[in-house]
C-alpha cells in the first residue's frame, strides 16, 4: 500500500524515530513530549495515530504513578483512536501494540496487575521494498 505524504513527512522525521525509540524504553513522560509535538503538527489521517500512541504513553505515565483510573481511561481511548489505523501505520506494527495495550486495559478492567503482562511496544515493520 502506498504512503500518504504526511505519513512519508513523519517517518522521515528524526523526532518520530526519537519518540519510537523512547516508547520502546518505557521513558513515559519524554516520549509523550515527542508524540505530542508531532501530533500537534500533524493535520491529516496520522493525527489520530500519534494521538492514540501518546495516549498509550500517557495510561503508562500513570500507571507508573498509581492512578489506575487515569490508566484505564487512556489506554480505552489510545486504542479507539488507533483502531482504524492501518496495521503498520508510520512505519509500526500496531497490531502488536493494540494487542497489548488491549491485554493492559482487559487486566486493569478486572483488577488485575497490567504490570505481569508485557509492555507495548512499538516494533519497525518490513514493508515491500523496503531493502531494495
Amino acid at each position: 500500500m502506498a504512503l500518504g505524504s504526511e505519513e512519508q513527512e513523519l517517518m522521515a522525521d528524526p523526532r518520530l524515530g526519537e519518540a519510537i525509540a523512547l516508547f520502546n524504553n518505557a521513558e513515559w513522560y519524554p516520549c509523550h513530549d515527542g508524540f505530542e509535538e508531532l501530533w500537534h503538527e500533524t493535520a491529516g489521517p496520522m493525527r489520530p495515530v500519534l494521538q492514540g500512541i501518546l495516549q498509550v504513553a500517557v495510561a503508562h505515565l500513570h500507571l507508573e504513578r498509581g492512578n489506575l483510573r487515569g490508566a484505564t481511561i487512556l489506554l480505552g481511548e489510545g486504542l479507539g483512536r488507533l483502531q482504524n489505523a492501518g496495521p503498520d501505520a508510520l512505519g509500526v506494527d500496531l497490531q502488536v501494540l493494540r494487542d497489548q495495550a488491549q491485554a493492559r486495559l482487559q487486566a486493569l478492567q478486572h483488577g488485575d496487575d497490567p504490570e505481569r503482562l508485557p509492555c507495548p511496544v512499538l516494533r519497525p515493520v518490513n514493508r515491500p521494498g523496503d531493502d531494495l
